[in-house]
């Protein structure tokens, strides 16, 4: 069997790989040599298999995996000896809630194996550390390029290998654009290196920020005719790669219009060409709207309740690509397949008293508008300083509010013993006597009924101030949370058809088409049940973006390819507390400031690109580091 080794010096890390692949990440007791890789429909289907969970990126931008307490080989980062870190930031335990932590949507409360709450408040360093996908990434880009330079010389089905192939090369696209938006320019490898390779191989320079986003985009479109046979939700297709092309074109116009050329042209995009590439994202989400068969889901006329079921119901109409979840969990012996989104983010009841990991902030929840399109912006001044109910508090809100966040005395089966009993949430702080005191005491009560509310319980004990809310979208009433991680099985939403809808509403709002973008936005709204906009800009389609598509991790993306950064992430959050009147069983409704502690979070302008770091620098002397670090 022969050995290849594998030098990338540019990631700080030398492979030395057996030419063999293991099945679905699981060390095999019998080893394959490429040729029996190649030449095995059944070895090869694996393959690729594995090479799609070792992009973990594509669900919430995790970036390790979790297969067993040891890690997992695509591990390659030099933290991946650390259990916090390797389960912190999988697929399948903590990951897909880490970008939130540096978003102007959650604050991160307690409870995860890892969390990135610190570079909210003072930015990203020059070591890096914060969503690193570099080591990682270049592991599955080696699989994936020796797969590439391989398959058009197997001697399976043509038709077969075809399809293998575009799926490798839409993987690896998807691996650079996860890359591109990180660090704006890397070392692009498109050929697997040899200890004998030429040292420009070996030490590569940076690809150029712009000739990434093409390579991407004109992948995309040289592959998407390929991948029509494609029938598996959570494979590669068509309309998976066209949605890529989509985005990736998106984001390019967006830097060439907003954001500036650097290092001589290693980062940045020549504004000339926006329109351009904004062209390219309307012309891809155009070919999936009227070609894909793809439509906004609107099943339910209970429109709060069909939002819902919008992440709850498998292979449903408007999901294009998803990571599909499902079998047994880690507990059980699986857990490859499965992840844990309940367990972080449900209401209590909870193993651990865990759940609720992240709180939306008042601003995101005031994002919300009225059914009728006025804001909903709160007058603090006047809801202070009076008595409410939640019905009174919340009434005629965008229904996608109570669909995708959940707040006090909203209803939840599971929930026991609660002070309005059960199957409500029982969020409040605080008790107002009929003397007019107010106590806070998580283990003070008066005639029964207690200062603190279940679910505030566990945070007020541990010293955590919550927001009063939690995240309701992608939360399963059906999934038991009492027995560990990796027991979520609903589907996680690669590409859906609403994002085309507001990405191809931008594009043709940057190219000048207003009308069609009022129009394309008023779909959206629509299917949420709220009132449709009568004129349109930028701000209004950002706006819309921010709820639609809220926690699914597009707004710390969104801020840095629009240059928003510095401005929507340098402020100070708030949270709301919720303090129970004993005489009327309405609530005084407290506003915590600076909910994040002491110190304001702040986006520096260098982090509109992370850090190469030095160590890398170190490994590869052709690499420079990016601005500002």
């Amino acid at each position: 069997m022969k050995k290849i080794c594998i030098n990338i010096s540019c990631i700080a890390v030398i492979l030395s790989c057996i030419s063999c692949y293991d099945v679905l990440d699981k060390r095999p007791l019998n080893i394959y040599t490429d040729d029996d890789v190649w030449s095995n429909a059944t070895l090869l289907d694996n393959f690729i298999a594995s090479q799609y969970m070792y992009t973990p990126v594509m669900v919430g931008d995790a970036t390790t995996l979790f297969n067993s307490w040891t890690g997992s080989p695509m591990n390659q980062d030099p933290r991946s000896a650390d259990m916090n870190y390797f389960f912190g930031n999988s697929s399948q335990a903590f990951g897909p809630r880490l970008i939130m932590d540096i978003t102007d949507e959650t604050k991160y409360n307690s409870d995860s194996w890892d969390n990135l709450a610190a570079y909210k408040i003072s930015g990203i360093p020059s070591n890096g550390g914060c969503s690193e996908y570099w080591e990682n990434a270049y592991y599955t880009l080696r699989n994936l390029n020796n797969a590439i330079a391989n398959l058009p010389n197997s001697p399976l089905d043509a038709e077969l290998i075809q399809l293998r192939l575009a799926e490798c090369r839409f993987l690896r696209a998807y691996i650079f654009y996860s890359m591109v938006k990180r660090y704006g320019a890397f070392p692009m490898l498109t050929v697997v290196p040899n200890v004998d390779s030429p040292y420009e191989v070996l030490y590569p320079k940076r690809t150029p920020e712009k000739e990434v986003y093409d390579f991407i985009i004109s992948e995309c479109e040289d592959i998407k005719e390929d991948l029509v046979g494609q029938t598996d939700w959570g494979r590669a297709s068509k309309w998976a790669a066209l949605a890529l092309e989509s985005r990736a074109a998106l984001y390019a116009g967006s830097i060439a219009k907003y954001g500036k050329v650097q290092l001589d042209g290693l980062l940045g995009i020549s504004s000339s060409e926006a329109d351009g590439y904004f062209l390219k994202s309307y012309n891809a989400c155009q070919e999936i709207v009227t070609k894909g068969g793809f439509k906004l889901y609107d099943e339910n006329s209970d429109k709060v309740q069909n939002f819902k079921d919008l992440f709850l119901t498998k292979k449903n109409c408007e999901a294009i690509m998803v990571k599909q979840h499902y079998g047994t969990g880690f507990n059980s012996g699986g857990g490859l397949c499965t992840w844990s989104w309940d367990m972080m983010q449900a209401p209590n009841p909870n193993v651990w008293n865990c759940g609720n990991e992240n709180g939306p902030y008042l601003e995101m929840v005031e994002e919300f508008e009225y059914i009728d399109g006025t804001s909903g912006k709160l007058d603090r001044d006047y809801v202070k300083n009076r008595l409410w109910t939640m019905e009174e508090l919340w009434a005629n809100k965008d229904p996608r509010f109570k669909a995708s966040i959940y707040t006090n005395e909203d209803e939840w089966e599971k929930c026991t013993g609660e002070e309005y009993g059960n199957g409500k949430i029982d969020f409040h702080i605080g008790l107002r006597k009929p003397d007019g005191t107010t106590s806070y005491n998580a283990n003070d009560s008066y005639n029964g009924v207690k200062a603190v509310g279940y679910q505030s319980q566990h945070h007020v004990l541990s010293g955590v101030t919550n927001t009063g809310f939690g995240i309701m979208k992608y939360v399963d009433p059906s999934a038991n949370n009492m027995i560990w991680l990796c027991e979520s099985r609903t589907d996680y939403m690669i590409f859906r058809y609403g994002e085309i809808l507001l990405n191809m509403a931008e594009a043709t709002y940057e190219l000048g088409k207003d009308g069609e973008a009022l129009e394309l936005v008023n779909q959206i709204r629509k299917r949420a049940g709220i009132s449709k906009l009568t004129s349109i800009d930028l701000d209004k389609i950002k706006h819309e973006r921010k709820v639609e598509l809220a926690f699914e991790n597009h707004r710390y993306w969104d801020l840095r390819r629009w240059r928003d950064a510095e401005e929507a992430l340098t402020q100070w959050y708030t949270g709301i507390r919720y303090v129970l009147d004993y005489e009327t069983r309405k609530y005084w409704i407290e506003f915590l400031d600076h909910v994040d502690g002491a110190n304001q979070p702040q986006f520096p302008e260098s982090n509109y690109y992370f850090p190469i770091t030095q160590n890398r620098i170190g490994a590869n002397p052709n690499l420079v580091e990016n601005p500002g670090y």
